[in-house]
């Protein structure tokens, strides 16, 4: 523990840290600059599709089988083999993190707006609302605590595996980690490590703040 706290000491104590192209700001605009890519993208497929197969009621399985098969695909195995077929560049990276992110939010939406109760859809359907508005104004709120917990989970696995861009040679909060062991220097490894639980949290916290500011008091 001693030893923890004097790398941990070490590496956020030293000025030159801090600044720099190397320094922690600038990982960590890295670092978050893939995740929110990654998320974004994965948000622009999953959402949508989520959103028609659990309203309609059709793909159901097909849903499922493409969210299991993502989830079984080794990250950095795929990693290693696209920047072998691609080279080095952005969409090797990205291609890993999506097949991690987009499996959460399809399946959540999917069932969160399958799990909406069926006599508050007719209900909405019996006061005149088009199909649309039956998605959007009925099913939607009602599933929405589902899907950010979807979106949730994507998010924390992209900023916890968004480190091996660091193995492609970008940079992100697992570029100390990558160096250190490179260089057999533990105070980079535990720093780096150390930034990439903070994110974790950040991510936790910011999803904390958006339940509270778009989920309805009674659905929390």
């Amino acid at each position: 523990m001693n030893t923890l706290l004097h790398y941990l000491g070490e590496y956020f104590g030293t000025s030159a840290n801090w600044s720099g192209p190397g320094g922690i700001p600038t990982r960590l605009r890295e670092h978050f600059g893939y995740t929110l890519l990654a998320l974004g993208l994965a948000f622009v497929i999953a959402f949508p599709l989520g959103l028609w197969t659990g309203h309609t009621g059709r793909g159901g399985a097909v849903v499922t089988l493409i969210a299991n098969s993502a989830r079984a695909l080794p990250t950095y195995g795929l990693l290693v083999l696209l920047v072998v077929l691609s080279g080095i560049g952005l969409v090797p990276v990205l291609i890993p993190l999506l097949a991690l992110a987009i499996p959460p939010i399809l399946l959540n939406t999917y069932e969160g707006i399958r799990g909406v109760d069926p006599a508050l859809t007719d209900a909405a359907r019996g006061m005149g609302m088009t199909r649309r508005q039956v998605l959007f104004e009925a099913q939607l709120p009602v599933a929405l605590p589902l899907i950010l917990v979807g979106t949730q989970t994507a998010a924390v696995q992209i900023v916890a595996t968004a480190t091996i861009a660091a193995a492609v040679s970008f940079g992100g909060v697992g570029r100390p980690i990558v160096d250190g062991l490179a260089r057999n220097d533990y105070t980079l490894v535990v720093g780096g490590a150390a930034l990439a639980a903070v994110c974790s949290l950040l991510v936790l916290a910011i999803f904390a703040g958006l339940r509270r500011l778009l989920v309805s008091p009674g659905l929390r």
